[in-house]
């Protein structure tokens, strides 16, 4: 039997292009398997004359739990090597979906952990389910974010909580900070964002274009890039702390028992049967 496609694609509206992340059974964990069919996709998306705005979305229980630490192997697209190489590759990710000629949007549920938040962040506009569950866990073992845009989406105290404790905040929380423009009853989520999807698309598509590319060319000039930028040194530099090097000794002897030894202090994640 064929295995199922890690990644479906349909078309659920006129110029509407809809993504879906299709490993429910892993939790959408991003594999790079995973993620470089995405940007096949969003890419092809992108050049399709017929697609005005493109719908990022995850299968079953979550939009996604974060990186597939068990699956990465080569990277989905080439960044120069040396110190920092991965914490680079995920930021210039972030930076090709901003340079996207499309909107995109990330329609959130569930799990957005790590990695996943990371991606909903590189999308234009992010609607989000009540409950949805956002966080970076990995701040308590491993190292800083790969991709730092906590100060720059939800201020500097509420990031500085976010990276001092890796705690996740909900839906409603999320619209408050900033980190999302709405939030939905669950139920509601999917017919809500094809609604704004369809509601982008009456916008023609090269003005469109330009006043995404307003909006990213603002924060540009107060530094968001540059400072984007800076922290995949920091990140680099995490992965060489003591804490840092015996965590990732126990993951490597088993990523779920690690990943509930470093939550069950908090009481949250994993030891509550969920997340990752």
């Amino acid at each position: 039997m064929a295995e199922e496609p890690i990644l479906l694609s349909d078309d659920p509206a006129p110029h509407v292009r809809r993504l879906t992340l299709n490993r429910p059974n892993k939790r959408n964990a991003l594999s790079n398997a995973l993620r470089g069919e995405l940007f096949d996709a969003l890419e092809a998306a992108d050049r399709d004359p017929e697609v005005r705005v493109i719908i990022l979305r995850g299968a079953g229980s979550c939009f996604s739990s974060g990186y597939d630490l068990s699956s990465l192997g080569e990277l989905p697209f080439h960044t120069a090597g040396g110190q920092g190489q991965w914490a680079r590759h995920v930021v210039e990710g972030c930076f090709r979906m901003w340079d996207l000629a499309k909107p995109i949007i990330a329609q959130v549920h569930g799990w957005c952990l790590a990695g996943g938040s990371e991606l909903a962040v590189a999308c234009d506009l992010v609607y989000v389910a009540e409950d949805a569950q956002i966080g970076y866990p990995a701040v308590r073992t491993m190292s800083p974010p790969d991709n730092q845009y906590h100060a720059w989406i939800v201020g500097m105290r509420a990031a500085m909580e976010l990276m001092l404790t890796g705690d996740a905040f909900d839906g409603l929380e999320a619209v408050r900070l900033g980190f999302a423009n709405r939030a939905f009853k669950a139920e509601d989520l999917e017919a809500g964002v094809l609604e704004m999807a369809q509601r982008i698309a009456k916008v023609d598509p090269e003005l469109a274009q330009l006043n995404k590319r307003l909006v990213h060319r603002q924060m540009e000039a107060m530094g968001m890039r540059a400072g984007i930028r800076a922290g995949t040194d920091l990140h680099a530099l995490g992965w060489h702390t003591p804490a840092s090097r015996t965590y990732m000794a126990e993951l490597r002897k088993g990523v779920t028992q690690a990943l509930q030894t470093r939550d069950s202090a908090f009481g949250d994640y994993r030891t509550k049967g969920e997340g990752q």
